[in-house]
């Protein structure tokens, strides 16, 4: 061990003390067994085993990702909540933006509630400096290089000063001189005061460690100290022969007991008494989000960032990303686009004129139109968050809650649609594929297609809850649409379907924005009078489909958005609930 790691300043870090962990996975296999272990303040320890031996499972469980399924894990008496950082193998964070934004977003989200602005500026300024990422700082993440990239998944936790450093496999995939870059960065928090805690396959890193913790492939603890000492115990020169020595023990606790009775010998180098650090329960909290809140600079709690301010944060940020990904804003206006293109193109003038009425031909452009402020909501909303996800499990940890997350997905992608509706009426209106309405009935319209594209936005939004990659989500698409053109009751008329399809057109959306557009464009008047002999039967088939006042179409369009932002929601909880146990 270098005089560097010996001689560290006083150190004023988080205990971290689990007692008899255990933890299982799908199937009821154990991947942890009565693991027990400290991990003293202000120390820099590396977790080393095979793959499969439980590195990550123990290092969540430690840090409260993961809700132990035996045994505790605790904190010493001064960790606040807010005081423990996590950062997964993967860099999750938003890569479109420039790094100094997304730091300022990650600050404005994680740091104590009245932060200004200008102090979460300071903030991130003085971790670009720590990490030395200041001369990056406008450059976007996704323009970084691999070791860049995981200091800026760093920068995010040091944003909160944690107590605690819980790290996936940090030195995973980069150059070996940019991995040494990063332990010396480690080295220092830890010598800092930080506690650092990591999962690593390069042996190498654990020399620049404290301590160093060994799991057998049965997920059992085979040793727990000093490097030094570990290469004692296991009778090697260098721990890169670890593995094999563990791999030659032909009775699975054979280790795992033999250093239960060097610990019992000699306790010292091991681990310390649990009770000497007066352990506050940690491991077992039901939602990281339930906690008060980091504590401030002078060691009182403060105000957890509030709803309000997560929502104009997360809108804010979410805006950013749009307008800056040129390729997204493209799609997200440039789709509408082509299809009213295809619309004017599909679509003869004339079809709503009362001295020459086209009644079917009516029914098809009003039913194109529902459909196409469906296919809008739904395909802005469709890739939203299973983009995401890992990035959302993160932030969740950091206390961002589930409600203003949604809320501000809605906030900036309503306006979008509100001002691709407003133009495909605006046009086919001028190109006099509309019927001649007065401003009222054009509201009306307006309104109408809106609260379609409001309830498939929703809908798309709890699909992307529900999967775990783009590729299912771009599967569904079309699933969701066919239905709603099968259902709705412009090809076949709802009153002639079969009473399976009957009512499930009840639950197609689409169904009432059609009937709301025919309502207020006047199909009823327009087909009776209009002297086609097409009209009568048509609307005699069509029964009372046109006949409902407005409005209650659009409660039920307003209905199906909450019901798909609430189900959504209920999705997002459950997932993360089943990913903590």
């Amino acid at each position: 061990m270098t005089t560097e790691q010996t001689t560290a300043p006083s150190r004023t870090g988080v205990a971290v003390v689990a007692d008899g962990l255990g933890q299982t996975v799908r199937g009821g296999r154990r991947v942890l067994d009565d693991i027990s272990l400290t991990v003293a303040p202000g120390e820099l320890v590396a977790i080393i085993g095979v793959s499969g031996a439980g590195k990550t499972t123990l290092l969540e469980t430690l840090a409260g990702v993961r809700r132990p399924a035996a045994g505790t894990v605790a904190y010493d008496g001064s960790a606040a909540p807010g005081a423990v950082g996590f950062v997964p193998q993967d860099d999750i964070i938003h890569r479109e933006l420039p790094l100094a934004r997304t730091l300022h977003h990650a600050a404005r989200l994680r740091l104590p509630s009245g932060t200004g602005s200008a102090e979460a500026s300071r903030r991130v300024a003085e971790v670009l400096a720590d990490l030395r990422l200041s001369e990056r700082a406008d450059v976007p993440v996704g323009r970084l290089s691999g070791g860049e990239r995981k200091r800026a998944s760093i920068a995010v936790e040091l944003l909160t000063r944690p107590g605690v450093f819980f790290l996936d496999e940090p030195t995973s995939g980069l150059d070996p001189a940019i991995a040494v870059e990063l332990l010396r960065v480690l080295r220092t928090l830890a010598d800092a005061g930080t506690t650092v805690v990591l999962t690593t396959h390069q042996v190498t890193d654990v020399d620049r460690c404290d301590r160093v913790v060994v799991l057998t492939r049965e997920g059992r603890l085979a040793y727990a100290g000093t490097p030094a000492t570990a290469r004692e115990f296991f009778g090697l020169r260098s721990l890169a022969e670890v593995h094999l020595r563990l791999d030659e023990e032909s009775d699975p606790a054979g280790w795992p007991e033999r250093f239960a009775a060097y610990r019992a010998a000699d306790p010292a180098d091991a681990t310390v008494d649990p009770d000497a650090t007066g352990p506050s329960p940690a491991g077992n909290a039901q939602d990281p989000t339930d906690d008060p809140g980091p504590t401030d600079d002078l060691g009182g709690t403060a105000r957890r960032v509030g709803r309000w301010r997560q929502w104009l944060v997360l809108a804010a940020r979410n805006a950013e990303i749009v307008a800056r990904n040129r390729l997204t804003l493209a799609i997200l206006l440039g789709s509408p686009l082509m299809v009213l293109g295809m619309f004017a193109l599909l679509f003869r003038p004339g079809a709503f004129d009362p001295a020459d009425p086209r009644p079917t031909v009516t029914v098809m452009i009003l039913f194109w139109i529902a459909f196409g402020g469906f296919f809008f909501g739904l395909t802005y909303g469709l890739l939203q968050i299973c983009t995401e996800l890992p990035i959302l499990r993160r932030e969740r940890l950091a206390g961002v809650r589930l409600l203003p997350y949604l809320l501000a997905k809605v906030a900036v992608l309503l306006p979008l649609l509100a001002l691709v509706d407003l133009a495909l009426l605006g046009v086919l209106r001028g190109m006099d594929r509309l019927p001649p309405v007065d401003g009222g009935d054009f509201a009306a319209l307006y309104a109408t297609l809106l609260l379609s594209s409001a309830a498939a936005l929703a809908l798309g939004l709890l699909c992307s809850a529900a999967v775990s990659d783009a590729a299912q989500a771009t599967l569904m698409l079309p699933m969701l649409c066919f239905p709603q053109v099968l259902f709705v009751g412009a090809i076949l008329p709802v009153p002639a379907m079969a009473a399976g399809g009957r009512w499930l057109s009840y639950a197609m959306s689409n169904r009432w924005a059609f009937e709301g557009l025919g309502h207020t464009a006047g199909v009823e008047r327009l087909w009776r009078d209009g002297g086609s002999p097409l009209g009568p039967p048509l609307l005699q088939t069509y029964g009372d489909s046109f006949s409902r006042p407005v409005w209650v179409d659009w409660l039920v369009l307003g209905g199906f958005a909450l019901l798909f932002l609430a189900a959504t929601w209920a999705v997002l909880v459950r997932r993360e609930a089943r990913g903590a146990s």
